[in-house]
């Protein structure tokens, strides 16, 4: 049985803006709502978050949680699924997501969450491009990050000395 990836969604984001809302009925995708009524079994979960070791393909065995919300959100969203064990996407992924905001500062990294999502699947060893078929910066994300796309998902996950986890932050839209 294949694995499924959970997506928690928080309620009040800018449809129009979410990057992930369109994978909606994809299967093995499954969304939850935020605020959570009931809080699911995460025990074998592992949470994509910017503060964590990096993913790698020896944790392929394990489903995926992804919190989709503005960065302002992220923290009351994590601490609503903790505790759950986390990793981080490897630098070296850049988004081709625009970011603009009037009132507050996105990180300089950072990935949209249906880039996050795509980008785990790669270094996991299950790409899967149809994940960014609805995407509108698709064609932009894939060249800026061709040469890892070319890579075999174990040289996607740079040693530990490398990594700067300040690279991937959580989730855009």
């Amino acid at each position: 049985m294949p694995l499924s990836t959970l997506i928690i969604v928080r309620r009040r984001e800018n449809r129009a803006k979410c990057t992930i809302q369109p994978l909606r009925g994809t299967p093995g995708l499954d969304f939850l709502p935020y605020p959570l009524r009931q809080k699911p079994d995460l025990s074998r979960h592992l949470l994509l978050a910017p503060d964590a070791p990096p993913l790698t393909a020896a944790d392929a065995v394990r489903p995926l949680l992804l919190l989709d919300a503005s960065w302002r959100y992220a923290v009351a969203m994590r601490k609503a699924v903790e505790p759950v064990e986390a990793r981080s996407i490897p630098c070296g992924w850049q988004t081709a997501y625009p970011r603009f905001s009037k009132i507050h500062v996105d990180p300089d990294t950072g990935l949209a969450t249906v880039e996050a999502l795509f980008a785990a699947f790669c270094i996991l060893g299950r790409r899967d491009d149809s994940l960014l078929r609805l995407y509108p910066w698709r064609d932009a994300f894939l060249a800026l990050n061709r040469d890892l796309l070319e890579q075999e998902p174990s040289e996607q996950s740079p040693s530990q000395e490398n990594m700067n986890h300040d690279q991937v932050g959580h989730h855009r839209r």
